[in-house]
């Protein structure tokens, strides 16, 4: 996933990635674990995109705290 695609994406639709990409890293994690996955560098790209989800995310939170504060 690109940031960019990831930026024009609501908030509510992130959070479902989020917890869709947890999930997913801890899946790879057990199939890694068990020597059932094919692909590891999917592990790799899994986390990369939470990162990225969870950026973006804390990025609105900041941006939200700091009007809120503006406008007091």
């Amino acid at each position: 996933m690109k940031s960019k695609d990831l930026r024009e994406r609501s908030v509510e639709d992130l959070k479902e990635l989020e917890k869709s990409l947890q999930r997913d890293t801890f899946t790879h994690r057990f199939k890694n674990f068990t020597n059932r996955l094919d692909d590891t560098s999917a592990m790799n790209k899994t986390r990369k995109d939470l990162a990225r989800v969870k950026t973006i995310l804390r990025e609105r939170a900041l941006v939200d705290a700091t009007k809120k504060s503006e406008s007091k």
